[in-house]
């Protein structure tokens, strides 16, 4: 008995390296895989790996060192050398994969991580499914390891925090308009054309700047505050106050491109620097309201985090934008993307207010706040969620459009690439494709439609990114409501 308990030890062990030995070939394989499901990469690339790491490497190993062994007191068995070597060899290349691609990693796992269940449903399978996207999950604080924000630097120490329950925004909707900056700008399809035919109008009320913005004269813009407090004399209403606020900064202040991609130095982005030169990245815009607001009493915060357009890849990158509290309720706001758009590295002015007291459930799909209760969801999403959407514009909800499949933000297929949606308004829908990376679109089809599904007839295998387009008429006008990818095989 007692050389039992002596021995229980070492068996314990023993049993733990032999389950690290399943268990880290199965981590190797499967973080392999998602990474070449997420750059649709060859299958076999992954699996081959895993049967190199798992047996063929180890023992080929040993069977090297044999020689060296012949003359030698052996302490460990053959089996036990396969055992310590293959998890060896396995953790250094887990290791390697997730230090080398750290942030790809995660976000493969996040997007691609239930490959292998493509077209799969049950109970079962949805368990098995959560079960990955949670272990996913697990990972992200590698993803933040390396990922820092250098917006950061101006958010206040005094963060405050909104009330956890928050309702829909005033039925005063705003407008959306074209792609939001900093990130670049797709050029668009040809679309059908007609002289008489006239925009789309999407979010239909306020969608004009604010007349008090228009008519400011100029000699009330000697500071921050005389700005704010005109505004607060011409406009009583507290919602069209902020909106007055919101398109002061979206109209006056022009996207610093050069700075942004490092073509020249980056300035300041206080209040003040941006006030006075009229140029700011995001953060810029972002502490020009807060100090607007700030002026006459409005409570309006910086808010910090990440964002995707249609034009980044799915994890986007860095950003910041605001909160406003009205009425005891907080609404979103994002007076960077309303200002205009990036087209290389110019900046085009064009003001909006798809990004004005956004619903949550549509500013989520964008923007991804490192405080999840600035998501103002009863339910915040968490990254792994946030990856997995499809890239959908405010527009896209405002026209009571609803996407049925795919569902992700990336899908593989085998022939066309289908859309499926409902369309209860009856707008008119046209879709192009093109590969990931370039900016030559095609039309899925020739015509327009008016119906539930397009269908994009993608020509070879490869990464295709789709894009929606909507109109209120055959011919006319047609605006970019979201984005979807599609890898082909």
């Amino acid at each position: 008995m007692r050389f039992l308990l002596l021995d229980l030890p070492a068996r314990l062990l023993k049993g733990l390296l032999i389950l690290l030995v399943f268990l880290t070939p199965v981590l190797g394989v499967w973080l392999a895989s998602s990474l070449v499901a997420y750059t649709n990469g060859p299958t076999w690339l992954a699996v081959g790996s895993g049967v190199l790491l798992f047996p063929l490497l180890p023992i080929a190993w040993d069977l090297r060192g044999r020689k060296r062994r012949q003359h030698k007191p052996q302490i460990l068995t053959w089996g036990d050398r396969v055992i310590l070597r293959t998890l060896l060899l396995n953790l250094l290349f887990l290791t390697c994969l997730l230090a080398l691609r750290p942030q790809t990693s995660f976000l493969a796992l996040s997007t691609r991580g239930d490959w292998m269940l493509e077209g799969q449903r049950g109970p079962q399978v949805e368990w098995v499914r959560r079960s990955l996207f949670q272990l996913a999950n697990e990972l992200e604080w590698l993803y933040l390891a390396v990922h820092q924000n250098p917006y950061k630097q101006y958010a206040d120490t005094n963060t405050i925090r909104p009330a956890p329950q928050p309702t829909a925004p005033p039925s005063t909707q705003p407008t959306p308009h074209t792609e939001p900056a900093p990130q670049a700008q797709k050029t668009p399809p040809p679309t059908p054309t007609n002289p008489t035919a006239q925009p789309a109008t999407l979010w239909t009320t306020n969608a004009a700047l604010h007349p008090a913005v228009a008519n400011m004269p100029a000699s009330v813009e000697t500071s921050i505050a005389a700005v704010a407090q005109y505004l607060a004399q011409q406009e009583h209403d507290p919602f069209l106050r902020v909106k007055a606020l919101h398109d002061y900064v979206a109209d006056r202040i022009a996207y610093d491109a050069p700075a942004f991609f490092g073509q020249a130095p980056r300035p300041p982005q206080d209040a003040e620097t941006v006030f006075r030169t009229r140029k700011a990245v995001c953060a810029g815009y972002a502490k020009l309201l807060e100090a607007l607001g700030q002026a006459i009493g409005e409570e309006i915060v910086y808010v910090v985090g990440d964002s995707r357009s249609q034009s980044s890849d799915l994890n986007g990158g860095s950003h910041a934008w605001n909160a406003a509290k009205l009425a005891g309720n907080w609404y979103l706001i994002d007076a960077t993307w309303d200002s205009g758009y990036v087209n290389g590295s110019s900046f085009t002015k064009q003001y909006g207010t798809s990004y004005l007291f956004t619903p949550p459930a549509v500013m989520v799909v964008s923007h991804f706040p490192d405080d999840a209760a600035w998501q103002l969801l009863p339910q915040p999403l968490s990254r792994g969620d946030f990856f997995r959407q499809p890239m959908l514009r405010p527009g896209f909800f405002a026209q009571g459009l609803k996407l049925l499949s795919p569902t992700r933000s990336q899908t593989d297929v085998q022939g066309n690439a289908v859309i499926q949606l409902e369309n209860p308004r009856q707008r008119w829908l046209m879709a192009s494709y093109s590969a990931k990376g370039s900016q030559q679109a095609e039309h899925c089809v020739e015509q327009t439609s008016q119906g539930t599904q397009l269908s994009c007839p993608l020509p070879g295998t490869g990464t295709y990114e789709v894009q929606l387009f909507t109109g209120d008429q055959q011919y006319g006008h047609y605006e970019s409501v979201g984005q979807l990818e599609f890898n082909k095989g």
